[in-house]
C-alpha cells in the first residue's frame, strides 16, 4: 500500500509542478520560466524538478507536449468516404483549440523569436507526428504525400499566422479575425479547398 501511496504522492506532485509551468509561461512569459519560480509557485522543493523531470527544460517539454494539438492529435482516421469531413473536422478543431490556448499562442510566439533546446524538443516531436498523418491522409485519399504535406503546411502555418495575428489586428482581408463569425468564414474557407483538393 506505501507504494501505491507514494506513487500516488509522486504523480500528485510532478502534476502541480507541470500546472506550475503553464501558469507562469501564461502570467510572465517563457523567460520568467525558471528552478526557483517553478518550486516556489508548486509550492515544493526545487529538489523534486530535477528528481521527476531531471531538468527544467524536460518539463517544460513535458508540459508542453501534453498541451499541443498536433503531437496530441489522433491518428485514427476513418477508412472511408468520411475522411473529407474529417479532414475538415480536424481544421475546425485546430481554430477552436488555438483560438481559445494562451498557452500555445505563447509557445508559437516564442518559437518564432526563440531558438532553444527546449523548442528543438517539442519541433520534433511535432514534426513526427505530422509526417505520421500527413502518410495516412495520403495513403487513404491517394494523393501524393508531397501534395498533402504542401496543402497542410499551408493550412496550418495560416491558422497559427492569423490567430497570433488577431491579438492585434482585427480585419485581414475583410475578415474580423475577433469574432467568431470571422473565423467561420475562413473555416468554411478552409473547407472549400478541402473540398477542391480532395474532389
Amino acid at each position: 500500500m506505501k507504494n501505491i501511496n507514494n506513487e500516488k504522492d509522486r504523480g500528485l506532485t510532478a502534476r502541480r509542478l507541470l500546472d506550475a509551468v503553464g501558469e507562469i509561461i501564461i502570467k510572465d512569459g517563457f523567460d520568467k520560466v525558471g528552478v526557483n519560480a517553478i518550486a516556489s509557485k508548486a509550492g515544493v522543493s526545487k529538489v523534486l524538478i530535477y528528481r521527476y523531470f531531471g531538468s527544467v527544460d524536460n518539463m517544460i517539454v513535458e508540459y508542453l507536449s501534453q498541451n499541443d494539438f498536433w503531437i496530441n492529435f489522433t491518428v485514427d482516421f476513418p477508412k472511408d468516404e468520411n475522411l473529407k469531413g474529417f479532414i475538415k473536422k480536424m481544421f475546425r478543431d485546430r481554430i477552436h483549440q488555438l483560438r481559445n490556448n494562451k498557452l500555445e499562442q505563447e509557445l508559437y510566439r516564442w518559437e518564432l523569436t526563440s531558438h532553444n533546446s527546449v523548442i528543438e524538443k517539442l519541433r520534433l516531436k511535432r514534426e513526427a507526428k505530422g509526417i505520421t498523418l500527413i502518410t495516412i491522409v495520403s495513403q487513404l485519399s491517394k494523393h501524393p504525400q508531397e501534395e498533402v504535406a504542401a496543402i497542410a503546411t499551408l493550412l496550418s502555418a495560416a491558422i497559427s499566422y492569423l490567430v497570433l495575428l488577431s491579438d492585434n489586428c482585427s480585419m485581414y482581408n475583410g475578415v474580423d479575425l475577433q469574432s467568431d463569425k470571422g473565423w467561420e468564414q475562413l473555416a468554411c474557407g478552409i473547407d472549400l479547398l478541402v473540398d477542391k483538393w480532395y474532389n
